[in-house]
């Protein structure tokens, strides 16, 4: 049974696994979180609850199924938007090309991946093959914090920035992505909220700039700035 869920902040369902447990990318060679990952917020709040969990932990054997694809594919029939992982990752190889497969099936629906399996060489492949799918956006997260991206990754985390007013933390903010050729979310100037912005989904916007948000996350960032 395909479970997909729907985040607050975003305009379109999403198929997801639990956080951390299935993010092979979010440690590194010592087995110690990455920055990025150890403000995640798919670790608290909501993502808590049972009946929030519950479906990310059926969908780790669920996609196992030889229906999977196509039941995927005849879930997304009206979708004109789709996200991969609010929570969770592609650990799987096989699950990878799952993924592709489904991408390759609907034309019609803008899919957006986050992903972190970059990493991993045995990746490669199926994650070219995304790319070069025209309604297909991989956006391979940096581990930082504070805003460090190569030209490897399609989105990195805006460095804590805060003014004493809301407008102008927004200004900095903007003002810093210009600096680093980084096009910023704008969530930031609408409650925390996507509205009608599609950015993560286009292919013309290499990097995005994520605001850090969470109490969770500001701690990460706070040592790490004293460190």
């Amino acid at each position: 049974m395909i479970r997909l869920s729907k985040a607050s902040k975003m305009p379109c369902r999403s198929w997801s696994l639990e956080a951390l447990d299935t993010c092979a990318g979010s440690r590194d060679i010592n087995g110690e979180l990455v920055a990025a990952c150890q403000g995640c917020y798919a670790t608290t709040g909501n993502y808590r609850f049972p009946n929030v969990k519950a479906p990310r932990v059926e969908n780790k054997s669920d996609w196992k199924r030889a229906d999977w694809v196509d039941d995927m594919v005849k879930a997304l029939d009206n979708d004109r938007y789709f996200r991969w992982f609010d929570s969770g990752d592609m650990y799987s190889l096989r699950l990878a090309w799952k993924i592709y497969e489904v991408m390759l099936l609907t034309p019609w629906v803008r899919h957006w991946l986050p992903t972190r399996m970059h990493k991993f060489s045995k990746f490669q492949t199926v994650l070219e093959m995304m790319r070069a799918l025209p309604n297909v956006s991989v956006r391979a997260s940096s581990d930082s914090v504070s805003g460090e991206f190569d030209d490897r990754h399609g989105s990195t985390i805006i460095p804590d920035l805060v003014g004493p007013v809301r407008y102008f933390r927004a200004e900095l903010v903007d003002q810093w992505a210009k600096k680093n050729k980084v096009v910023s979310c704008s969530a930031i100037d609408n409650k925390g909220k996507c509205g009608d912005c599609r950015k993560c989904w286009s292919k013309d916007i290499s990097v995005i700039g994520y605001f850090a948000h969470g109490q969770k996350m500001k701690k990460v960032i706070s040592i790490k700035s004293k460190g």
